[in-house]
């Protein structure tokens, strides 16, 4: 037995231990500061599982510092993140089930992000709904939004919603553990929820819904919103309320720590031809959510009628940041590889782009896909020792003919 029958002062059983490994280790392979990794915990279970179980149920677990570890975000930015050990997050896991459980009743219909049947498509699905059928947006944008949350409110916030000691004695271990930089320094946290940890997202989803959601209701029950993590898209029918909703706004999310982003949060005209354009030229027309653009564009009903509507593609951030993904794989150059390995590797990838951007008019990523062809024709160039890239697309083509599925992209027609 890897666990021992003993009486904890904790409500916390053995059982929850191994029901969180298992989805801890169908995620993300990423090792914290202690560097243990996934295979050297299935290697020997008792070793790591039987003092973890037995320091949460006796309340003497204290998380260990999350590693600092920074992304890039666009425009030269960097976020950066908090990745706790496969242990702690084994150990946020079970605290998060539970917790969820109480507060996930208590969310909002339209806040969709990191919840159990939820999606972003769906929240993209609902934005283009409400952007046909009211004129205007807020493009809401927090600043720095995980790492403004304050310690104490989010805290009195958990204590409204239960009274179970464990849940809270953890969260707040969690929120207070710091955070070791790559130098090895630890970094004290007075505020914020590193992303990056099994819990941090459904604490954000809580302290937004008091914030925002259950306050717009109640204030605004006629206005209609979504709410995706710090993503949030307020849709009105003037000027005159979206003004009026976002100066409510700032000074509501003022009292929870929070403040927006001046030059990032603006108000949309949701245009369309059908519509007199009564707007001056400076209000802008089109906004970004999700890795999605919205603006006005020529759809297509049924019957191959084409008119003007307000509707989601990829956006060109999306774009760019698939591209830079590919020239971080630079797999022009992997000429040990054959076409069939090469296409193996690449496939899951470019799926994973298909099935999230692809659901809204797919033929904007027409694009991305010339420029992985044109990778694609190099790698060809480079294997085959061809003088011009203008061969290399001849053989491109005679492949695409006689092997049209090698790539997924190509069962979609992107073979230019």
């Amino acid at each position: 037995m890897i666990f021992e029958a003993e009486t904890k002062t904790q409500p916390i059983i053995r059982e929850q231990v191994w029901a969180s490994w298992k989805r801890v280790k169908q995620g993300g392979k990423g090792m914290g500061i202690d560097q243990v990794s996934i295979g050297m915990i299935e290697a020997n279970p008792r070793k790591y599982f039987y003092p973890l179980w037995n320091r949460l149920s006796s309340g003497s677990y204290f998380p260990p510092p999350v590693q600092e570890h920074a992304i890039p975000k666009g425009e030269g930015k960097e976020r950066i993140l908090g990745i706790p050990t496969i242990l702690d997050r084994v150990a946020q896991d079970m605290i998060k089930q539970e917790l969820e459980t109480i507060v996930e009743p208590l969310f909002h219909a339209s806040s969709f992000g990191y919840r159990p049947n939820k999606s972003a498509h769906q929240a993209i699905e609902q934005c283009a709904k409400y952007c046909w059928e009211r004129w205007y947006v807020v493009d809401v944008d927090i600043k720095g939004f995980f790492d403004n949350i304050e310690h104490e409110r989010m805290l009195n916030i958990l204590r409204k919603l239960t009274d179970k000691k464990h849940i809270l004695l953890y969260c707040e271990r969690w929120l207070k553990a710091p955070m070791q930089g790559k130098d090895g320094t630890l970094k004290e946290r007075a505020k914020g929820s590193p992303q990056g940890g099994v819990i941090s997202p459904l604490l954000a989803n809580i302290y937004l819904n008091e914030a925002f959601d259950n306050w717009i209701s109640e204030t605004q029950p006629r206005i209609v919103f979504e709410h995706y993590a710090d993503d949030i898209v307020i849709h009105t029918r003037s000027m005159e309320q979206s003004w009026f909703i976002l100066d409510k706004l700032k000074a509501r999310l003022k009292q929870y720590g929070l403040e927006l982003s001046e030059s990032k949060t603006k108000i949309v005209y949701c245009y369309r031809t059908v519509r007199q354009f009564k707007e001056s030229k400076d209000i802008p027309v089109s906004f970004d959510f999700l890795g999605f653009t919205f603006k006005p564009r020529i759809c297509q009903k049924e019957g191959g009628q084409k008119f003007w509507g307000f509707r989601p593609g990829i956006s060109m951030k999306s774009q760019k940041r698939i591209l830079t993904d590919c020239k971080k794989l630079a797999f022009q150059n992997w000429i040990y590889m054959d076409i069939y390995q090469l296409s193996q590797v690449l496939t899951p990838k470019i799926r994973g782009w298909i099935n999230y951007y692809g659901k809204e008019r797919l033929g904007d990523m027409q694009k991305v896909f010339n420029l992985i062809n044109r990778r694609i024709a190099t790698w060809l160039q480079k294997k085959f020792k061809l003088k011009t890239i203008a061969q290399a697309y001849n053989k491109l083509k005679r492949i695409i003919c006689s092997f049209p599925t090698i790539f997924v992209h190509w069962n979609y027609g992107f073979t230019g």
